[in-house]
């Protein structure tokens, strides 16, 4: 949680840092890019140095490209590279390739191992060799083991920092342990019982810790069914296991169960916030990865082919209507009333495709229960359709005088939105099932399914109903 300090105004200063609506004040980056281009550092520090590190982290993103690195150097030790978590990758990365090895390595030396490795993944090879180098032996085997796993998984999100003691330690020995030992992490929640292997046997939660008295050995009281999770186990399931089982942390094991690393709570509340934000990205057709900070070249290219897979399926509606050019010559009525068939068809298989993706992504739907949401969401479609068939059967009758053409159009809504329903469910289903992201490619199928039934459906039965042929 911010401080409250944090949230309204820098000492000294008298802008407030944020306005009612939660958005760094122009007027305070206004006097943050005075400061910076006087090279004013004493301002600097005043306006910035005792800033909680979310909020110098929005700060950078506001300001020019060509100020960040400058802002860096200028507040030198006082500036908290934490910060830098808080930034795009791509922010981040220009950032990190304007300061010299040194001043980087010097800055993520104090950080935990969690944060200085995800400042660093993201860098060249031989620009993260040349920092970690400059570390002292520990830091660089801590940096060094996280960015050994793979990207997304437990072992990139752990912090190797953590409190370890033997079974046979008793309270009184490991709360004077954690009195006399300098370094410690900076937060946490439970010790860990491991054997002389590192192999984890148990957690002690500190509550428990503190209430129980002196002489009472660890074992007694170490939980030995503990959750764990595997360095090598994706993100996106721990993060599920933390909302499942309401952790607040977590030890990460290896291969051959020793304790490698802990994941809290602040890890796992990013990783859910990444991947909710990609999901949305890709229904949406912009690419997983696509940031604010991004180049124009690199988000044209990451959106053409979502656009272009969207062409295709333009083209096919298109030949379907194509198809019905006689009819629609004859009465031009239909020509006005099919973008609403489309367009309530689109929106429809966008409703159930959403909520399928989501529930696919959080295994919330499965095989256990892929049958009954199927059912319910035809239910639902046929529902629906039948409700805007009556409504646009009467608009449609009265706007042309022609009660027919209310009737032909409600059956199509019932059509198209039963379609949509389906589609949108399906469609989903299968591609995860042939090993396809359904976030990234539902959309262009969904919509050709809700586009070439709604037209198929409205103009094929107006030319049968009214014997357009």
């Amino acid at each position: 949680m911010l401080d409250q300090k944090d949230m309204t105004a820098a000492p000294t200063d008298s802008v407030a840092l944020r306005d009612e609506h939660g958005a760094i004040r122009y007027e305070f980056i206004d006097r943050v890019r005075a400061a910076i281009e006087a090279d004013d550092g004493a301002t600097l520090r005043a306006l910035v140095g005792e800033l909680h590190e979310a909020d110098t982290g929005d700060l950078i993103e506001a300001l020019d490209a060509e100020l960040r690195p400058r802002l860096i150097e200028l507040l030198g030790k006082t500036f908290d590279f934490t910060a830098l978590t808080e930034v795009d990758d791509t922010v981040r990365e220009e950032i990190l390739e304007e300061l010299e090895p040194q001043t980087v390595a010097e800055g993520v030396r104090e950080l935990d191992s969690d944060d200085a490795a995800h400042i660093l993944e993201d860098l060249p090879q031989q620009e993260q060799a040349e920092i970690l180098e400059q570390l002292p032996a520990p830091e660089r085997v801590a940096v060094e083991r996280i960015l050994h796993y793979p990207e997304d998984s437990a072992g990139r999100r752990m912090q190797t920092e953590f409190i370890a003691v033997a079974p046979f330690w008793t309270v009184g020995q490991t709360i004077d342990f954690m009195r006399e030992t300098v370094d410690l992490p900076d937060r946490f929640y439970e010790i860990y019982v491991v054997d002389p292997a590192y192999r984890l046997q148990g957690a002690v939660a500190l509550d428990r810790l503190l209430r129980t008295k002196r002489p009472v050995p660890i074992a007694e009281l170490m939980d030995p069914e503990r959750r764990r999770v595997r360095a090598t186990e994706d993100q996106e399931g721990v993060a599920r296991q933390f909302e499942r089982y309401n952790l607040v942390s977590a030890p990460v094991v290896d291969e051959g169960d020793r304790l490698v690393g802990v994941i809290t709570f602040d890890d796992v509340v990013d990783v859910i916030e990444e991947e909710a934000e990609e999901d949305v990205r890709a229904l949406g057709g912009v690419g997983r990865y696509e940031e604010l900070s991004d180049s124009v070249w690199t988000i044209a290219r990451s959106r053409f082919p979502w656009l272009f897979a969207n062409l295709l399926t333009a083209l096919l509606a298109s030949w379907v209507i194509s198809r019905f050019e006689h009819s629609i010559s004859k009465m031009v009525a239909l020509a006005v009333l099919m973008p609403i068939v489309a367009s309530m068809g689109g929106n429809a298989g966008t409703q159930t495709m959403t909520v399928a993706v989501r529930a696919l992504a959080t295994r919330d739907l499965g095989r256990a229960n892929a049958w009954r949401v199927i059912r319910r969401e035809l239910f639902v479609g046929v529902l629906n359709g039948l409700g805007f068939a009556v409504i646009m059967g009467v608009v449609a009758a009265m706007w042309f005088n022609v009660t027919d053409l209310g009737l032909v159009i409600g059956l199509a809504m019932v059509t198209v939105l039963t379609a949509a329903a389906l589609g949108g469910i399906l469609i989903p289903l299968l591609l995860i099932r042939l090993g396809v992201d359904p976030a990234v490619s539902s959309g262009p199928f969904v919509t050709t399914v809700t586009d070439v039934v709604g037209f198929f459906s409205f103009l094929g039965i107006a030319t049968l109903w009214f014997g357009l042929k």
